[in-house]
């Protein structure tokens, strides 16, 4: 893992382009913020809020498929959106390191030092 939270960042950007209107609910007044609740969201999704929130802050990384398109039908996500959702979730292939062959700089400098000090 690289320490980001690309789901997370995903799911409340989304989540706060959709207006409780929009998915037949009343505003309910004033909000900190705009767009859905996240216990909104996990209501019309069918999971639990606190699960939700596991899956905003990153401490659950392998939602179901189920989950996922459910989440994506609340917040409306295209066909496109959505399947990058489902990608967010992915593992990354091993193979897939930094470029330029994989090999380190710290390598090479620990062979010149070597070669120095022959």
């Amino acid at each position: 893992m690289d320490g980001t939270n690309a789901l997370g960042d995903f799911l409340r950007a989304r989540r706060g382009l959709v207006r409780p209107e929009d998915v037949g609910l009343r505003s309910g007044g004033l909000r900190r913020v705009p767009g859905l609740r996240r216990e909104e969201v996990a209501m019309l999704a069918g999971i639990s809020s606190d699960y939700y929130l596991r899956l905003e802050q990153g401490r659950d990384r392998n939602p179901s498929v189920q989950v996922l398109e459910a989440v994506a039908r609340v917040l409306g996500l295209d066909a496109d959106a959505t399947a990058y959702l489902l990608a967010l979730t992915q593992p990354r292939p091993s193979g897939a390191g930094p470029a330029g062959g994989g090999r380190s700089r710290s390598a090479g400098r620990g062979r010149g030092a070597a070669a120095l000090a022959a």
